[in-house]
């Protein structure tokens, strides 16, 4: 390949990167004052926290795929205890800290690092 082969590729990725990502951005412009649009805002940050937080609950305590909830044993019930308890420190981090997301993320993720080995 040339190099005005390899130019020319990465150009029309740029391009096409670019007006996709501001592709959102040029179609909210109209509809910012949009009573739907401001709802949105406003309930879906924690409707995606919400949906995240399941996963991880469900991930930490029945990490095999397929695993339906008659196959649970008592053993596997006790890796639900580092989600919780690194969601409950991530909360309190980030209560205390002033609201600071990288200190509560980082804070809940070392505590779930941390407990993982002990109740696996």
């Amino acid at each position: 390949m040339s190099l005005g082969y390899i130019l020319a590729v990465l150009a029309i990725v740029f391009v096409i990167d670019f007006a996709l990502r501001a592709l959102p951005f040029a179609a909210l412009e109209p509809l910012r004052e949009s009573c739907i649009v401001q709802a949105l805002a406003r309930w879906m940050p924690a409707g995606v926290l919400a949906i995240l937080a399941v996963a991880t609950f469900v991930g930490a305590a029945w990490p095999g795929q397929g695993v339906s909830l008659s196959e649970v044993d008592g053993a596997s019930s006790m890796r639900w205890v580092p989600a919780l308890v690194a969601t409950g420190a991530t909360i309190a981090i980030h209560l205390l800290s002033g609201r600071r997301t990288l200190w509560s993320v980082g804070g809940g993720t070392v505590g779930f690092m941390l407990l993982l080995p002990v109740f696996s």
